[in-house]
């Protein structure tokens, strides 16, 4: 099979496409043929050094994607060759054929695409998490959203929305703040601005947000000064940098509340990761939930997807087609 595999650490350069043994079927897995897969920020972390990686090289990237099932071993859970299945944790997924658990498959509905379950399922699970479980975003609450127009952010804007919640973005440039404005949030600042005391005024009583969600790690300290009293951080992410350290002393003092948030703490079963998977399938049926268009790569063309994705000039989704 031909697959998007590096040997050594490094910038996008070090990827390449190539022909590589298939994987082999074992019980308990299926073997999928790929039709799309999710780039996300954590295969930049892992191709650059920063996330362990198991096995030896040649490594390969990849965690979530869609296909159809090829061939189906031993006490696979009923799945059969053809079903269509879509996936968020599993690795290895930079490839035309993708060795799959059955526990972690997720069976895929005929009127959702590959391209559709491979952009929304992973990011779509941590804006669930994040507004279900780290913080239940309630009627009345206030929202900040760091990056919010990036995958997860904009994903993240529109269930608080769905939740009944006022949304503020958080952006790096004018036309992400078009796009978190196009995704539902009330309001969008500039990360350029003073978005700290923007974001207090723009609260109601100007008291601060209930909740901010900080994917950036390195402003951790300005979203605690943007809450009000007795909120919530939920730090989630450190594009931007590790976090200054929090005094507890803080957190006594103004009832404020740090929450960390993981995905894998949270679905941590196949029932629990199709209930989350079919309500977000739910939601793009019936139009609660939209979609960027996914900006699609050939998967022999990866490196150029790392480099957009790095940039940070891409707003919404990429995915890599074999």
């Amino acid at each position: 099979m031909k697959a998007l595999v590096f040997e050594t650490f490094g910038g996008p350069e070090v990827l390449a496409y190539r022909e590589i043994p298939a994987p082999e079927v074992k019980p308990g897995t299926v073997l999928v043929r790929l039709k799309a897969a999710g780039l996300n920020y954590a295969d930049i972390y892992r191709r650059r050094g920063n996330y362990h990686l198991a096995g030896n090289p040649p490594y390969i990237l990849g965690y979530e994607g869609a296909g159809f099932v090829e061939e189906a071993g031993p006490d696979a859970g009923g799945l059969k060759r053809g079903d269509r299945i879509a996936f968020c944790d599993v690795p290895h997924a930079n490839a035309e054929l993708v060795l799959v658990p059955a526990e972690k498959a997720i069976p895929l509905p005929d009127d959702t695409s590959f391209e559709t379950a491979a952009a929304v399922l992973l990011q779509g699970m941590t804006a669930h998490y994040l507004t279900r479980d780290s913080y239940r975003v309630q009627t009345g609450d206030e929202v900040l959203v760091h990056a919010a127009a990036g995958g997860v952010g904009q994903l993240l804007v529109q269930l608080a929305k769905r939740q009944g919640a006022r949304v503020l973005g958080l952006v790096s440039s004018e036309a992400k703040r078009e796009a978190a404005l196009a995704a539902g949030a009330d309001e969008a600042l500039l990360y350029g601005s003073n978005w700290v005391d923007a974001a207090k005024n723009w609260s109601t009583g100007g008291e601060g947000v209930s909740v901010a969600y900080d994917s950036v790690g390195s402003t951790l300290m300005d979203s605690f000064t943007a809450v009000r009293i007795k909120g919530a951080v939920v730090f989630f992410g450190m594009a931007g940098g590790d976090p200054a350290f929090v005094d507890p002393r803080m957190l006594m003092d103004t009832s404020k509340t740090l929450t960390g948030g993981d995905l894998w703490n949270h679905v941590t079963s196949r029932e629990d990761r199709i209930r989350r998977a079919d309500e977000l399938f739910g939601w793009l049926r019936d139009g609660s939930l939209k979609l960027e268009q996914p900006r699609a790569f050939p998967l022999a063309e990866g490196a150029d997807a790392h480099r957009l994705l790095e940039s940070r000039q891409s707003t919404g989704k990429i995915i890599l087609v074999p």
